[in-house]
C-alpha cells in the first residue's frame, strides 16, 4: 500500500515527517512489517535522526553546508550542484520496521524530508508492507 504527501519546503532544513509517517502505518493496518519512505526529487533527501533537540538539525545543516559548499567550478548549469551533493550524501529514501502497528524508532529519532534547493512544492512516498 503506497501513501503519497506534499510538502511545501520555503527554505533549506529538515521537516519531521514523523507524524506523516505514523498515520500511513495506521491507515494500512500493517501490524508487523515495513515501511519504506521515499523522496523522487534529485536535490531532496530522507533521513532519520534526533528530533528532541532542534540544534541538532541546525548542526547538521551547518555540516552539510560545510562538506557541500557552493563551487563556482561547478558546471549544472541550474546552479544547485551542493544540492544535489548533499541529497545523495543523505540518500533518497528510510526503511522503518513496523512492530505493533507502529514504527520502531529510538527514542529521540524521527524521520525527516531533507530539502537542499527551496522554494519548492515537494512530494513523499511511504510504503507500508
Amino acid at each position: 500500500m503506497i501513501f503519497e504527501y506534499k510538502l511545501s519546503a520555503g527554505k533549506t532544513d529538515f521537516y519531521n515527517i514523523t507524524a506523516q509517517v505514523r498515520e500511513a502505518i495506521s491507515k494500512s493496518g500493517v501490524t508487523d512489517g515495513i515501511a519504506m519512505v521515499f523522496c523522487p526529487h534529485t536535490t531532496a533527501g530522507i533521513t532519520i535522526n534526533e528530533n528532541a533537540d532542534p540544534d541538532v538539525v541546525y548542526d547538521l545543516l551547518l555540516g552539510l553546508e560545510k562538506a557541500f559548499p557552493d563551487r563556482p567550478d561547478f558546471r549544472h548549469g541550474e546552479g544547485n550542484s551542493s544540492a544535489h551533493l548533499k541529497a545523495s550524501a543523505l540518500g533518497s529514501s528510510a526503511s522503518i520496521i513496523i512492530e505493533k502497528g507502529k514504527p520502531v524508532l529510538g527514542t529521540w529519532q524521527g524521520i525527516y524530508f531533507c530539502e537542499f534547493d527551496p522554494p519548492r512544492n515537494r512530494t513523499f512516498f511511504v510504503k507500508v508492507m
